[in-house]
């Protein structure tokens, strides 16, 4: 049974008149909150000039802004009142301080959207009221008290404030909150909105119905935090790309020397695990051939290509060498779908960007549906300027990996349920 789709209920004409409540994740970075000294006579209220805290400019980067938008339109010109609320950093529950304010959220999305959005503070118990056709801003739901541990008396105050509930919040559906769970369970409607939807359209067509060859690439620092994903990939994948330290863990296991490059001994008999799975099923896990070695972990430190047969005890490997990426770019371009989690190598530096680049334009050139997510990712794509050429970009970081590691989501259970 798949989820209720927001825009079905849109359809109907049912939303119109009613209270929307949608769950966005609209967790933006922020600069550093500045405060200003305060008038002779004392401080002002929060936000206004004179005094207090300063929230003008705090804004760094609102993707998530601008990808919450489609939701709330959608509930707008359905004639629904509209209530939207999201977290912000790690508040403390109950301790409200200025720095946690959806205030600046307010300002940016009233603009973006070219209307007032009003922010609506100790909301929980509806002591408030909005009308059809406008939208409010519930402030950080974090701080509310049993948001956290999804506690059935805050779940009931919130399925309350609703006629229909929307999940619209990726990044969050992995988490059995109050506002993603809790809610769901309690609103007389659950159903998913239109950036969740496109998740869930996106992560089953690359993994439950894939076009082959699938081809996954998993990279980070530690096997032992993606060891459950790569097991689980094993099962399914025809090439199971690994980077950075996984790849070096790899090597070893592969009877490889990798100098004094980041691995986990203690983790190769898992490593040959994942490359016996594989070869039992005629896929593969491709080991580099030859890698891009440095003296130090250094931007400036010079950097040499190396046969993965001839790295030195003092190296240590920084990304993978031409030939790897070459190869790997080649069964990319061949894929027919292409999960990307991770880059191959110290793209930061330079001298070592050159497999991230590789097989970044590689899956830009492919005829592959492709699907990425995860922080680091999105910031290599970004800087090799192929959003545009990537199927699908995932908005979730801890969601993306939890689906990669064959877990069903929180949010996509209760919505399930709720559609049954």
């Amino acid at each position: 049974m798949k989820p209720l789709r927001f825009s079905d209920v849109c359809a109907t004409g049912f939303a119109r008149g009613k209270r929307v409540f949608i769950r966005a994740d609209l967790n933006v970075p922020l600069s550093p909150p500045m405060l200003r000294c305060p008038p002779e006579g004392g401080a002002t209220a929060l936000g206004r000039p004179g005094g207090g805290w300063d929230d003008s400019g705090r804004i760094t980067e609102d993707t998530r802004i601008r990808a919450s938008i489609p939701a709330i339109q959608m509930a707008l010109d359905a004639g629904a009142a509209v209530m939207v609320t999201s977290h912000l950093g790690r508040p403390t529950e109950g301790a409200f301080k200025p720095e946690d304010s959806l205030a600046p959220v307010a300002a940016r999305l009233g603009e973006l959207m070219d209307r007032p959005v009003r922010l609506v503070a100790n909301w929980i118990d509806g002591d408030f009221s909005v009308a059809p056709g406008e939208v409010v801003l519930l402030e950080n739901c974090r701080l509310n008290v049993g948001e956290k541990k999804n506690s059935p008396e805050l779940a009931k105050k919130l399925g309350a404030l609703c006629d229909i509930f929307v999940h619209d919040a990726f990044g969050t559906a992995h988490r059995a909150e109050g506002t993603t769970y809790g809610i769901a369970e309690t609103a007389p409607i659950a159903s998913a909105g239109p950036l969740l939807a496109a998740e869930m359209d996106a992560i089953a067509k690359a993994l439950a119905a894939p076009k082959r060859p699938l081809v996954a690439i998993v990279a980070g620092s530690k096997v032992s935090t993606k060891l459950t994903i790569l097991k689980s990939l094993a099962n399914n994948v025809d090439n199971l790309i690994v980077g950075g330290g996984i790849a070096n863990t790899f090597m070893l296991a592969a009877g490889l020397k990798i100098g004094k490059s980041l691995a986990e001994a203690d983790l190769v008999d898992q490593a040959k695990a994942v490359i016996e799975a594989m070869k039992a099923r005629g896929a593969e896990v491709p080991i580099p051939t030859d890698v891009m070695t440095a003296k130090a972990f250094s931007a400036d430190a010079p950097a040499t290509v190396k046969k993965a047969t001839d790295v030195a005890d003092d190296d240590l490997i920084l990304d993978i060498g031409p030939e790897t990426a070459a190869k790997l770019a080649a069964q990319l371009k061949q894929a027919g779908t292409i999960v990307w989690n991770g880059p191959v190598g110290v793209f930061e530096f330079a001298a070592f960007e050159g497999g991230t680049k590789a097989i970044a334009q590689a899956i830009a050139d492919s005829s592959a549906f492709s699907i990425a997510g995860g922080g680091d990712t999105l910031a290599a794509i970004a800087k090799y300027g192929i959003e545009k050429d990537v199927g699908y970009i995932s908005t979730g970081g801890g969601a993306f990996l939890e689906v990669l590691e064959g877990k069903t989501l929180p949010a996509f259970e209760i919505l399930e349920r709720r559609s049954s």
